[in-house]
């Protein structure tokens, strides 16, 4: 117990007694009375003295009985329900059948609590019901500390007790001794003690059996001969002796490293280190392995988080791999790295300024080389991104707004990095300058509006080979662009919408080339020239939109009601001219030919077109919808549902073409099906020209006019997902690590596993109850399924091909409340074979989990994992793996 009872049971003893007198030895009666209230009492004088001072005497006496100081320091309450007895003769205090004793922050209960203020002692205990159960077991609580005993004594002078069977929690630890000797508030001796992290302290899965132990509440527990039982039959696993920090803070200490085997790199020590608890905000683990024939890596992983303004967590994990051994044919080396790093800010913090970072970047092979990582959807990735933003808003009229933005795309397929080091945005709110007094904004003339954009970029193009080296800086591009639109909108014959625009654009770079033809070399040279240059256009835009509805009634007693059509024609028209002036020529060879070409063709923001264009679009949107009667009878509105969300077809006519002036139409579309659960989505392209006979050109006929059809279809694809579960409720746990490193968020492509972070499975807090049943006709068994199924057709040279055909399949089952079953596959049907397959096994253990992975195509792998939730003991696993070795490229 962690209280100064001393103070609980003399206040008990005073709330029994009453307001008594009570000395510890008999007094003498005074021989002589106080003096009376005034009386004047005459002090002795001595003789008289020349050289002696005489002060005055005060002629009052002071009472020289002195106050005595209370103990108590709070107030105290107690009660019993059956009954309070107090026994003068044995100097016994007792309280029977929920006793209970309250002071300052200590509380004590239990079924009988007897108070010897003779020997100094208490003693609390349990009561028997009729049946001979004990019940009421003892419970002193001090704060957040709660010890529950079957009996306690304690001697209130010596601050010391004797507790048997004591039960307390000391975070995720909770601790049964059959034993217990108090010595001082902060210090027991335990024998006979039993640790587990199980709930069930009287009957746990298992638990840590010890002889001897030293516990210190809230900071640490130290262990004798230490030996692992299971189910109540002990086990070969012992530990001469054990430390357990059991502090409500983090704690710096080291991360014991597991065992590992590669058949290409030997024997290996994974995922050993040191974890450093730097303070509330932010932490640090440092991870390594190592394997004997010279392979090793190094991770670094780091959270953070200020409460109220922002959050982030940092990963750097670098791996040097040697496959065989020096001198050997298949020997091989690589270096490769992987950095992440994700933050955001509170919105509240600061509204007008936004920070946040989402980096992804490294070597290209990363996730199909790494040796400590199964990465399932993130080997399957091509592309790795990164962003980080700074973006303020400054509450000026007009406001200002303007944005800093670095990025990063990586092709793992081909090395190749692009980014933007970076990217300023920036642009003034929008202006109506002939708006009037009244703010109203209505009619051609007062919806007249512009604005101010910019926008510069430093492009940067590069390989894996020279990413941050000097090299990646030489072909770096810079430009800026300025564009300030200028618009206004209205309504023509009442329903249709009207807008017109102009664009002016300005740009600016940096760099640019110069074409000329070398006869030393017969060839054309292209020049990099670096310094300052822009050039100057503009167009013009129209649009004219409108909506017609149209509905299709059916009676109010059909099952189909009505049906509505919702569709949205719009035609536009855009005018660019000629920006001739910013072309030049050069020869193409010695006879004279001679191009065209403007040396702006490499600038970040395109090129001046040469050719004017004169389009005009054409765009219809359909939605479809239906209204039917409601399966439930007492509701007298129908149903909405939609049949066709949107259909849209759209093409364009080019006035200012001498040929080919339709452009292919473009005919999309979507539908919800299964309560908004299935999403189908379809596009095809059709084109009405002809090819020649060779089908490899299209020529200026229609197709129509070759004896074909009205349209020729050149390509369609359709996808199809659907997730459906037992219950409305979202699946499971995303896989987030799988997003975090450029794959999917779900597990259609099977779960990312990363070996130095197994214990954060689905299991990690599962407080469902013990497997129960329910009856064969009313057993539940939860389930979900994702289903994805995708086609390509082409036919742009009529070779009538399907070009892509695949159905993936994720499924999971929870078998009864602990046990979960998943699997991830797929098939292709055009190359005819069995995609990504994963089969997934977990089991709740209670206190510990157990998962079992296995792939068995590919890259083929298998992990077996057991080990104990609480974070304490997470070290106490066991986990074997077998994976095929990574092929260095």
């Amino acid at each position: 117990m962690h209280t100064n009872l001393f103070y609980i049971v003399l206040s008990a003893y005073f709330l029994t007694i009453g307001n008594q007198t009570v000395f510890g030895q008999e007094t003498k009666k005074p021989t002589t009375s106080f003096p009376a209230k005034n009386q004047t009492i005459k002090p002795e004088i001595p003789p008289a003295n020349n050289n002696l001072k005489v002060e005055k005497i005060d002629t009052i006496k002071v009472d020289s009985i002195k106050k005595v100081k209370s103990v108590l320091e709070g107030k105290v309450k107690y009660k019993a329900k059956k009954y309070a007895k107090f026994d003068q003769k044995k100097k016994l205090i007792t309280l029977e059948n929920e006793a209970e004793l309250n002071y300052l922050d200590y509380n004590l209960k239990a079924g009988i609590i007897v108070f010897d203020y003779q020997k100094n002692e208490v003693y609390a205990g349990r009561l028997k019901d009729s049946a001979g159960n004990y019940i009421q077991i003892p419970k002193f609580t001090q704060g957040s500390n709660i010890i529950e005993p079957d009996s306690i004594r304690f001697n209130y002078k010596t601050k010391k007790a004797l507790i048997w069977n004591s039960r307390t929690s000391q975070n995720e630890l909770n601790i049964k001794a059959k034993i217990a000797k108090k010595e001082n508030d902060s210090i027991y001796f335990m024998k006979g003690a039993r640790i587990t992290s199980s709930k069930d302290i009287d009957d746990p899965e298992f638990y840590f059996l010890v002889n001897k132990m030293k516990f210190v509440p809230g900071k640490k527990v130290v262990l004798g001969t230490t030996n692992l039982w299971i189910e109540n039959v002990p086990t070969p696993i012992a530990l001469p002796f054990a430390f357990f920090p059991i502090t409500q803070d983090s704690q710096s200490g080291i991360i014991p490293p597991s065992y590992g085997q590669s058949n290409e790199r030997g024997y290996a020590l994974q995922n050993g280190g040191y974890y450093f608890a730097l303070s509330d905000k932010y932490d640090l683990a440092v991870l390594g392995d190592y394997y004997t024939n010279g392979s090793y890596a190094a991770r670094f992983e780091s959270n953070y988080a200020n409460k109220y303004k922002f959050n982030g967590r940092v990963n750097i994990r670098f791996e040097n791999l040697i496959t065989s051994e020096r001198g050997y044919p298949d020997y091989a080396k690589s270096k490769i790295y992987n950095i992440q790093w994700s933050h955001s800010k509170d919105p509240k913090s600061n509204p007008n300024s936004r920070f946040s970072a989402s980096v992804n970047l490294g070597s290209s092979q990363y996730f199909q080389q790494s040796i400590n990582l199964a990465n399932i959807g993130s080997n399957l990735n091509n592309t790795l991104s990164s962003s980080i933003s700074y973006s303020k808003t400054i509450n000026t009229i007009p406001q200002i707004n303007f944005s800093l933005t670095a990025t990063h795309s990586q092709n793992s397929q081909t090395n190749q990095i692009n980014m933007t080091l970076p990217s300023l945005q920036a642009s003034v709110d929008r202006v109506y300058p002939l708006v009037g007094k009244n703010g109203i904004k209505k009619g051609f003339i007062k919806n007249i509006n512009f604005q101010y954009n910019l926008r510069g970029e430093n492009q940067i193009t590069t390989s894996d080979e020279f990413f941050f080296k000097k090299e990646m800086f030489s072909g770096a591009k810079v430009g800026f662009q300025h564009s300030i639109p200028l618009n206004t909108n209205f309504k023509l014959f009442k329903y249709f919408s009207a807008s017109t625009s102009l664009n002016y654009n300005e740009v600016w770079t940096l760099n640019t080339i110069r074409k000329e033809f070398s006869t030393s070399t017969n060839s054309v040279i292209n020049t990099d020239v670096n310094g300052f240059d822009s050039f100057r256009t503009y167009s013009v835009s129209n649009s004219l939109t409108t909506n017609i509805y149209g509905t299709f009634n059916f009676g109010s007693t059909k099952k189909i009601q009505s049906i509505r059509h919702v569709m949205r024609p719009s035609i536009s028209h855009s005018y660019t001219p000629s920006f001739e002036k910013y072309y030049d020529t050069y020869a193409m060879d010695a006879s004279g030919r001679t191009a065209q070409y403007t040396r702006f063709e490499t600038g970040i923001y395109g090129a001046p077109g040469i050719n004017y264009s004169n389009n005009i679009g054409f765009n219809i949107n359909n939605t479809f919808e239906a209204k039917v009667r409601d399966k439930d009878s007492t509701k007298t509105e129908p149903k909405k549902i939609m049949l066709l969300n949107n259909l849209n077809l759209t093409t364009s006519y080019d006035v200012s073409s001498d040929s080919l002036r339709w452009s292919p139409m473009r005919l999309s579309g979507g539908i919800m099906l299964f309560k908004q659960k299935m999403n189908i989505n379809f596009a095809s392209t059709l084109d009405p020209y002809a090819l020649n006979k060779d089908n490899k050109t299209r020529i200026n006929s229609f197709n129509i006019d070759e004896g074909g059809s009205l349209f020729r279809m050149t390509s369609a694809n359709m996808t199809i997902n659907y997730s459906v579960s037992s219950s409305n409720d979202d699946k499971n746990k995303k896989n987030i690590q799988g997003a975090i490193n450029g794959g999917r968020d779900d597990d259609l492509f099977g779960t990312n596993t990363e070996i130095n972070d197994n214990r954060n499975n689905q299991f990690a807090n599962n407080d469902s109850e013990e497997d129960g049943f329910t009856g064969f006709y009313n057993a539940k068994i939860p389930w979900d399924m994702t289903f994805a199924y995708s086609i390509t057709y082409s036919n742009n040279f009529d070779e009538k091909k399907i070009v892509s055909n695949s159905l993936m399949i994720s499924a999971n089952t929870d078998l009864t409340p602990r046990w979960k079953i998943g699997v991830s596959t797929g098939y292709d049907f055009v190359r005819k074979g069995v995609t990504f397959t994963q089969f997934r096994l977990n089991r709740d253990l209670l206190s510990w989990n157990m998962s079992f992975n296995w792939s068995p195509f590919g890259q083929s792998y298998w992990g077996f994992f057991i080990g104990i939730k609480a974070s304490v003991l997470s070290d106490i696993k066991w986990d074997k793996r077998n994976q095929s070795d990574r092929i260095l490229r």
